[in-house]
């Protein structure tokens, strides 16, 4: 997916509601996950699994996530983390 021609979300966008579902991609535009909700500063992503099944929970920095909006509007968000890099991470529990 080419994101050169896709509009930034604004501060001001960047609402749970915004955000809940929102798919991450990561280097060569490789799906890593989903966005499972905000939680303070933290995006909590859901990261492997199979359509939500058995997918782990884990908090990335929303600083390190790109936010955007597609041509048909729907918001995803890249980053450098890789899948892998993820699964790593320690479960974030609410």
């Amino acid at each position: 997916m080419d994101h050169t021609n896709h509009v930034r979300l604004t501060d001001a966008e960047l609402t749970p509601d915004t955000l809940d579902g929102a798919t991450i991609y990561g280097p060569d535009d490789e799906k890593i996950g989903s966005v499972d909700h905000v939680h303070g500063s933290q995006i909590i992503v859901d990261v492997g699994g199979f359509l939500g099944i058995g997918a782990k929970p884990v908090a990335v920095a929303s600083r390190e996530l790109d936010f955007m909006r597609d041509e048909d509007g729907d918001v995803h968000a890249v980053t450098s983390w890789t899948k892998d890099q993820l699964k790593a991470m320690p479960e974030h529990r609410d």
